[in-house]
């Protein structure tokens, strides 16, 4: 952990202690997070220092200025994005500390960076890995629950393999999911999965589970511990490929399909925002991948003008 920024001069280390044990306890950040922070706060101190300017008088042109000169460094827009989020989050906190009378980041832009639209994965494709699983094995019992829970809820891969016995709520339709930063959200889970989840319960029954583990969903047959990111990874390639399918995918994909499917089936953006467990709107904007072709049809088959078109051109014939 780098703890070295007060050699700047330019704030009281008490301060920096104190918004470091903000980061850490009320935002739930990892060690890897904070040590980013910090690292990315050093280049906005270093900054203060150069130029001599005051912290609790910097203004909104100072920062545009600092922004500037990540880029003139040869930092990329997307870095320098996730620099100055870190500034907003460093002014946030100083804000609430009353140590800045107000947020000078506030209307702070960040560096336009062009969205990058994921792989996704239609319906009868999804259909087709689940076609590849072997279910007269129990491990394809197994398989087949998790692509299934992965395509029907939008679990982040962390967050299947970490899923509790405990926390299934089945006859409710609900399962609990801990996110990042350690934040909880109830998520809806259809028949089908639920069905795919009590198929393998039965399997699993005959599983010898190692002391610790009991509680896991989806554990290993030989090795009786819950799943790694790693295994889930190896298994939904290895079943693509057997499915014929040459996307690149990997577990993340059925959750971006999940996103997309329920956008086209006309879901609200924040309802997928809840259910996805995104903070941002923003961010599951990136997920919504939708085909040109669809978004034409809608607009033909739904807009008042097209309506009444056809109701004419029907009149006529």
């Amino acid at each position: 952990m780098n703890y070295e920024l007060a050699n700047t001069g330019i704030i009281n280390p008490a301060i920096l202690r104190r918004y470091l044990q903000y980061l850490r306890l009320e935002r739930s950040y990892t060690a890897n997070t904070l040590d980013a922070y910090l690292k990315d706060l050093q280049k906005l101190l270093n900054f203060y220092a150069d130029e001599g300017i005051d912290f609790r008088k910097v203004t909104l042109k100072d920062l545009d200025c600092f922004a500037k000169t990540l880029q003139d460094l040869g930092i990329g827009p997307r870095s320098v994005a996730r620099i100055l989020s870190g500034v907003r989050s460093f002014y946030r906190f100083l804000t609430l500390e009353k140590e800045v009378e107000t947020d000078p980041t506030e209307l702070l832009e960040s560096p336009k960076i062009g969205k990058h639209l994921p792989e996704v994965l239609s319906l009868p494709e999804i259909d087709a890995i689940e076609a590849a699983i072997d279910q007269s094995k129990p491990e394809g019992v197994r398989d087949l629950a998790i692509v299934e829970v992965l395509f029907s809820c939008g679990l982040r891969i962390s967050e299947l393999c970490n899923l509790k016995i405990s926390e299934l709520y089945l006859e409710d339709g609900y399962i609990r999911v801990h996110g990042k930063g350690r934040k909880e959200r109830l998520v809806p889970i259809g028949d089908t999965a639920i069905q795919r989840l009590r198929n393998w319960f039965v399997v699993r029954q005959g599983i010898s589970v190692k002391p610790g583990e009991e509680d896991f969903v989806f554990i290993s047959l030989r090795r009786g511990k819950h799943l790694s990111r790693i295994s889930l990874f190896v298994y939904i390639k290895d079943y693509a490929q057997k499915a014929g399918i040459r996307k690149n995918i990997s577990p993340h994909t059925f959750r971006h399909s999940f996103a997309t499917q329920l956008l086209e089936g006309g879901a609200n953006l924040r309802a997928i925002q809840a259910m996805l467990g995104h903070e941002d709107i923003g961010t599951t904007e990136i997920y919504m991948h939708i085909d040109k072709s669809h978004l034409r049809q809608e607009i033909l088959e739904h807009h008042p003008r097209n309506i009444k078109k056809q109701t004419t051109d029907d009149g006529q014939l």
